[in-house]
């Protein structure tokens, strides 16, 4: 009972350490706050060794209009997204691979086009709304928060486990701990996707890119997705089509304003 109980009261400790060096961090273009306990020059190391991996394993694409593509729309969102990602520096790379419609961002500035996405997006400014969004990700440290709340999790799993005397009772309490940590995930992914929606459309529109392209890419999407099976939203890591595009709808008029301003500028 006495060592449980000091168990419990380290962990407890350990908990309130980690909540302590952590740092509250306003994301920007939404103004949200979150805890992150990860230092921005960690996450930017992580994000130059993941990208320098995924260099090394991927084919990079020597095609002369897809990289001319993704580093002309990169480079006009990178200059929209400014001094919101101290530090950066930006690298843009096409990787070959006709079948992956994706792309992805990393801290530091590191982002990767597949050129299936490139075959799918026909216009830039399509192009910009998925680069925005995965730039979006980036921004708001949506890998440092996750990350931080693994952290969390993995404590309050820990203080549970010491909290509890019966090992039935422990057994119940963890299991679920762990349907509550796993629900809170899921949502705590299809919430930072769409905040990465929000803020990308608005990337894209600071650029001189047409918001009202996001409406038409996911429409796409949804299309490609709907030849295969899914699951519904509420088990999904991803808003549901429909919910995305009821979203970008509502959004893309807003910031038309920002997208007619962008336009005025000459070197738009």
């Amino acid at each position: 009972m006495l060592l449980a109980m000091k168990r419990f009261l380290m962990r407890g400790f350990w908990l309130a350490g980690l909540l302590a060096l952590g740092g509250c961090y306003t994301v920007p273009e939404t103004g949200r706050q979150s805890m992150i306990v990860i230092s921005p020059g960690e996450e930017t190391a992580m994000g130059a060794s993941a990208f320098a991996e995924v260099r090394a394993k991927e084919k990079i694409s020597a095609d002369p209009e897809f990289n001319a593509r993704v580093n002309r729309v990169g480079r006009r969102i990178a200059e929209a997204v400014g001094d919101q990602l101290p530090a950066a520096r930006w690298e843009f790379v096409v990787f070959d691979a006709p079948k992956a419609i994706n792309a992805f961002a990393l801290p530091g500035g590191k982002v990767g086009v597949y050129s299936g996405l490139l075959n799918l997006t026909k216009s830039d400014d399509e192009l910009a709304i998925v680069m925005g969004h995965e730039i979006g990700h980036v921004t708001a440290r949506h890998g440092a928060e996750r990350m931080t709340e693994a952290m969390l999790m993995t404590v309050g799993a820990l203080v549970v486990d010491a909290s509890t005397q019966s090992s039935s009772k422990r057994n119940a309490w963890l299991i679920g701990y762990g349907l509550v940590a796993t629900g809170s995930g899921l949502a705590f992914s299809r919430s930072h996707e769409s905040e990465a929606d929000y803020i990308g459309i608005r990337y894209a529109a600071k650029a001189g890119y047409n918001p009202m392209a996001a409406i038409s890419f996911w429409q796409k999407m949804a299309n490609e997705q709907s030849r295969s099976g899914k699951l519904p939203e509420f088990f999904s890591t991803h808003p549901s089509d429909e919910h995305r595009i009821a979203n970008l709808q509502k959004w893309a008029p807003e910031v038309l304003p920002l997208y007619e301003a962008a336009k005025q500028r000459s070197h738009y």
